[in-house]
């Protein structure tokens, strides 16, 4: 089981002075934490009523970073942690910039990209971008797909019916011979085909061990129609939050769901710091619990 720190909400630690999670990212490095992943949102329409997952959780005027940029200044300061998003609105990115961004930032990380792709929730997001919200997830697919023919073929062709190619150079390649790509998305059945066809990992908005277990069956199943070996698949959840009845975060109860999530099909649980830590004097001996619960689930 590893273990992944997510950075949401935690510019109010530091008087909305975001740049500072730099240093929260530096000492999950140093304890030996697997991975550390940001979320994303360009902009925000109002009509957040319409959040499919139950009430919005923050307010309009919270600040939503760029996770490629703020990626790119964690793996200035790191080593070893690995760079990911819960997840990057991919179709909000051309393809071929998207190509450019994610192989950079493998190069400048030494290759410490494991990116967390989807399509998000939101109509007006879409639409302030210029960009058909019905077309999101073909835009995906396609996105994946000239992902890796340019981190592999010079010069490259393809004919989607969003992306058309031909002859196109691009370079730098990433320096992982195969940077993993995961995907944020529903398991319906044509997601877990997808998922099958296109992404190395899954990161679903699912905490219950049950309900994960079945999904993760179907999603085998799609790997097993298409013939493609399943083992070595990631699944990441967020570690869910269980609270005293004074409405204190009560970290051991909540680690203590890990064996149940490892046994469900779960390959790694993500914390939330702004969940667990009254502040950043408290990450150190949070993250040491938790990698201790990740290695006793192994």
């Amino acid at each position: 089981m590893r273990l992944a720190m997510g950075l949401f909400g935690l510019q109010q630690w530091f008087g909305g002075d975001f740049a500072a999670v730099v240093d929260l990212a530096r000492v999950a490095d140093e304890k030996g934490v697997d991975q550390v992943s940001l979320t994303d949102h360009v902009v925000m329409g109002e009509r957040v009523d319409r959040y499919p997952y139950g009430t919005f959780p923050v307010s309009l005027d919270t600040p939503w970073y760029e996770p490629v940029t703020v990626l790119a200044a964690i793996a200035a300061a790191t080593r070893r942690i690995r760079l990911s998003t819960g997840i990057l609105i991919s179709p909000l990115r051309p393809a071929v910039l998207l190509t450019k961004q994610l192989a950079t930032l493998d190069v400048m990380s030494r290759g410490r990209v494991e990116i967390g792709v989807g399509t998000g929730w939101q109509r007006e997001e879409y639409e302030a971008s210029g960009i058909d919200f019905e077309r999101r997830y073909r835009i995906l697919d396609e996105q994946v797909q000239v992902c890796r023919i340019l981190w592999s073929e010079a010069p490259a062709s393809y004919q989607g019916e969003v992306v058309k190619l031909e002859r196109i150079h691009q370079w730098p390649r990433p320096v992982q011979r195969h940077l993993p790509i995961w995907m944020g998305i529903a398991p319906t059945p044509r997601n877990c085909r997808r998922i099958a066809e296109l992404a190395d990992g899954w990161i679903p908005m699912l905490q219950e061990p049950a309900a994960l277990a079945a999904a993760l069956t179907d999603i085998r199943a799609a790997f097993d129609a298409l013939g493609r070996d399943f083992a070595g698949f990631q699944t990441r959840v967020v570690l869910p939050g269980i609270f005293r009845a004074d409405g204190t975060p009560d970290l051991a109860a909540s680690l203590a769901a890990i064996p149940a999530l490892r046994a469900a099909g779960v390959t790694m649980v993500e914390l939330l710091p702004v969940m667990f830590c009254r502040g950043p004097d408290d990450l150190a001996g949070v993250l040491e619990q938790a990698l201790n619960a990740t290695k006793g689930a192994a």
